[in-house]
């Protein structure tokens, strides 16, 4: 059995979702939205977020935190307070101990959908069926980060019948 947490992580929200995967069947223990106001300064809303992972990480034990890389878009303004959210995350776990394992979105539409081209709806469609939810999770985030944490719970179960 292992427990991951999932995170998409932004400044303005922060995905999160835990999945729990034994052997070849995974289900979903939680899912949501961190979020932040904008008029908020920045401090604060990072500390926002480190306080709700750090909670999320107490309440749900997860072996490992998987979090999606920084995409750079056009926006390098963008990337920056994403990567600083990031980082806040990345904090949390850090103080926990809990070891944390990167993936491009690429990377998860690739081990979600079956392509790294996949859109946002077929990303949302596929973990409602991976996990058996009655319909696909909602926001996107939550969804983005349910699927992060199955991308890592789909190469754990692999890493165990390896090893």
């Amino acid at each position: 059995m292992v427990v991951v947490l999932g995170i998409d992580p932004g400044t303005a929200h922060t995905g999160y979702g835990v999945v729990i995967s034994r052997g070849q069947r995974m289900a979903a223990l939680d899912g949501g939205v961190i979020g932040t106001g904008p008029d908020e300064p920045l401090e604060k809303r990072l500390a926002r977020i480190h306080v709700r992972v750090c909670d999320l990480i107490s309440e749900h034990e997860p072996a490992a935190m998987a979090v999606e890389d920084l995409f750079f878009g056009k926006n390098v303004r963008t990337a920056f307070a994403v990567g600083q959210a990031r980082g806040a995350v990345l904090l949390s776990a850090g103080m926990a101990g809990v070891p944390c394992f990167s993936y491009t979105p690429q990377a998860v539409k690739q081990a979600v959908c079956g392509s790294g081209g996949a859109d946002k709806d077929q990303v949302q469609r596929m973990v409602g069926a991976l996990l058996s939810l009655p319909e696909p999770p909602q926001p996107d985030h939550a969804a983005d980060a349910l699927a992060v944490a199955v991308c890592h719970a789909n190469g754990a179960s692999l890493r165990e019948a390896i090893g």
